[in-house]
């Protein structure tokens, strides 16, 4: 259920995506009075991202309401070469539960319909995810949220420890090596004195 209709407002730099209406019944003395909650997930597909709820008597009225608390409260997540997240990361809120894993280059987006909705406006191509707890669209929304609010990239934890991105980052595999280097430099440094 995806809306891109913002042309003609002059946002079409934002897309959105319609995650759940939930519609509920006020009963009164001549019958049912029906009401609309929608939940909506919007971002610029560059890594900026906000959900809303919005509830009203009809349906695009409370969709209007939670785009514009979506857009409000976005926000900005980094993302590793601009297609997946920078590392695995859990979220939860409430009963819900969330993985995300970062994924290689053409993976694709593998998640359930409330998280998928949140990583293609997020503009993320290649991301694995899993929902262990609640099926509750809101709860799924807003562990997925805790979780990318969470994530950090090299760049920050590089900045914070005073140390260089390739310090942090290293090389695949190199860990192993590169002791294995520096314990036989050590022992070649103790042969030598002796």
């Amino acid at each position: 259920m995806a809306r891109n209709d913002f042309g003609d407002r002059g946002d079409s730099e934002f897309v959105d995506k319609l995650v759940h209406i939930n519609r509920v019944a006020k009963v009164v003395k001549g019958g049912r009075r029906f009401g609309f909650a929608a939940l909506v997930v919007v971002g610029d597909q560059k890594g900026r991202v906000g959900f809303g709820h919005g509830k009203a008597r009809e349906v695009p009225e409370a969709i209007r309401k939670a785009t514009e608390t979506a857009k409000k409260g976005m926000i900005r997540i980094p993302l590793r070469e601009g297609r997946t997240l920078h590392h695995d990361i859990t979220g939860r809120h409430g009963a819900g539960k969330v993985l995300l894993r970062a994924a290689p280059p053409g993976t694709g987006i593998i998640a359930g319909g409330p998280m998928r909705a949140v990583f293609e406006c997020i503009g993320v191509q290649d991301v694995v995810t899993k929902s262990q707890g609640s099926s509750n669209p809101y709860n799924m929304v807003r562990a997925t949220f805790e979780a990318l609010k969470n994530q950090v990239s090299p760049r920050t934890v590089a900045a914070k420890r005073g140390k260089k991105v390739a310090e942090i980052i290293g090389r695949r595999g190199r860990g192993k090596a590169a002791e294995k280097e520096a314990a036989d430099a050590v022992e070649a440094a103790e042969t030598a004195d002796a």
